[in-house]
């Protein structure tokens, strides 16, 4: 397993942005909760699963097998 950030920059900056905007919680997400906070438990468990492989919601990170 290996995760990694988006390999286009742009992306970054803007996600990154935005999670500076929104304290660490994701920018994709309307609530700011526990489950919202960069990174969000939606991708925690995803990246939990052996055989889960891609990015995150917002883009932001990307988990390989």
């Amino acid at each position: 397993m290996k995760l990694s950030f988006n390999e286009n920059k742009e992306i970054v900056e803007k996600i990154r942005a935005g999670l500076a905007k929104k304290e660490g919680h994701c920018p994709c997400r309307l609530e700011m909760t526990d489950d919202t906070m960069c990174m969000c438990k939606e991708f925690r468990e995803q990246v939990a699963d052996p055989n889960f492989e891609g990015y995150c919601h917002c883009k932001l990170y990307f988990k390989e097998k």
